[in-house]
């Protein structure tokens, strides 16, 4: 009798985050939990990241040419998000260019984007599209990879480091992320996609192990920066966590 109940709530559980962190149009659920979202983050950033990697397959089926495809996915990697982690980068953004510390809170928590936010913005669009151009082979694999590490990097943030808003938006993500025990599920989900590849081919061992150490450094540093900068965290960091590490990510990546 348990045993329904506990998969019944682990897949409304599934269905809340995808609802939360995605714009992909689902059926309405009432009661819906959303105090544990963040603990599927991963899992739904490999959802997201296979998707683009489907719709990039069939335009270069199409014979899209690369530039075009790739500004697409990263254009449509935008609407499934709905732009929830672009504007928490764009808000950080305008935070940390306020010379004094004590008012950087305040101006994050305004709603109007300011020059700073919109000119990192752009810089992360175009360094997300020229990064792809520059991806050859397993595109989709790469694509999953770095939404799935973007949102790892999100749960560490959650679990290593201090939420500055407790009545903010982003403060019920430490119910669902209480201790590094709670990483590992997703760590766990990350080395499984790189060794998929290896699967594929063993020649690829070099490329799988180097997402497996990119994503996790690039994950684990981008937050502690924001940490440093700020002295802690808040949804909009986490958002901005989510998007530096994929397009960081994608970056290391064509080094190899």
């Amino acid at each position: 009798m348990n045993q329904p109940q506990w998969w019944k709530k682990l897949v409304l559980n599934l269905f809340a985050s995808i609802i939360f962190y995605t714009s992909i149009p689902l059926p309405y659920i009432n009661g819906l939990d959303f105090q544990k979202v963040a603990y599927f983050a991963p899992l739904v950033g490999l959802m997201i990241g296979g998707i683009l990697g489907l719709c990039d397959a069939v335009m270069n089926y199409l014979g899209m040419p690369l530039l075009t495809r790739s500004a697409l996915v990263v254009s449509f990697w935008m609407v499934m998000t709905g732009g929830l982690h672009l504007d928490g980068v764009m808000d950080t953004a305008d935070g940390l260019a306020v010379g004094n510390p004590e008012k950087r809170l305040e101006v994050m928590a305004d709603s109007a984007t300011g020059a700073f936010g919109a000119m990192t913005a752009i810089a992360l669009i175009l360094l997300k599209t020229t990064a792809l151009v520059d991806t050859g082979d397993h595109r989709w694999l790469v694509l999953m990879a770095a939404c799935g590490w973007g949102r790892w990097g999100q749960q560490v943030a959650i679990a290593c480091y201090p939420y500055l808003k407790p009545t903010g938006k982003g403060a019920f993500h430490k119910a669902a992320i209480r201790s590094y025990k709670d990483l590992l599920p997703g760590l766990l989900l990350l080395f499984c996609l790189s060794g998929f590849l290896v699967l594929l081919d063993r020649k690829d061992l070099f490329f799988a192990l180097s997402m497996i150490m990119g994503g996790s450094a690039i994950a684990t540093l981008t937050g502690l920066w924001f940490d440093h900068k700020l002295g802690g965290h808040t949804g909009d960091t986490y958002g901005a966590v989510v998007e530096w590490t994929e397009a960081l990510f994608l970056c290391v990546l064509t080094i190899f």
